[in-house]
């Protein structure tokens, strides 16, 4: 399956927009980290992209990701990648047990918080966020109080990678697709 597949399966089951932003935030992100770390940039990419593609149609922790598995195995998705998406989601109980694995899951939850900072700063923009900025907004557990600090503080932990330098690396990877994530702002550089 190539990214063009990808995002027609994805636009296929996902309505809303701002999930749609997400995958493509956490594809970001692992396509920063696949190049930085030398392994094999479009599968890791293609995971983050598919990983939350079942969310509507299955949203509940009961069925997503599992649910969702058979649907990627249709439309020919990899085992690696299928393996990574069902890793994802601690309740499923997989291991991730490879680096793959270990990386979509420290992506997944820190690009929420890392968007929701950005919206709310006066630009819009992640052209002018640094990690300082969400790191102050870390401490208000009422700020984007949905996201999960324990479970991003546990990714980055087991990928290797101190948190704030992953929260740098993340926004980095965030602002090569801001136009896309319609977070270019009043502030582009």
């Amino acid at each position: 399956m190539n990214r063009d597949e990808a995002l027609q399966l994805v636009r296929q089951y996902v309505k809303s927009e701002s999930l749609v932003r997400h995958m493509l935030s956490v594809e970001a992100a692992m396509r920063f980290y696949a190049r930085k770390l030398g392994e094999n940039e479009e599968e890791w990419a293609l995971a983050g992209l598919l990983h939350d593609f079942d969310w509507e149609i299955h949203p509940n922790a009961e069925e997503h990701p599992l649910a969702g598995a058979p649907i990627l195995r249709e439309a020919g998705v990899p085992e690696e990648i299928i393996a990574a998406v069902l890793s994802h989601a601690d309740h499923t109980g997989l291991p991730r047990d490879t680096l793959l694995k270990k990386a979509l899951f420290a992506c997944d939850e820190i690009t929420g918080l890392i968007t929701a900072v950005a919206l709310v700063r006066p630009s819009r923009s992640l052209f002018d966020l640094e990690a300082s900025s969400v790191r102050k907004k870390w401490k208000d557990k009422a700020f984007a109080a949905g996201t999960d600090r324990l479970m991003m503080e546990t990714g980055a932990r087991e990928f290797g990678v101190e948190l704030w330098e992953h929260v740098t690396n993340v926004i980095i990877a965030m602002r090569g697709i801001a136009v896309d994530l319609d977070l270019v702002g009043s502030n582009p550089e």
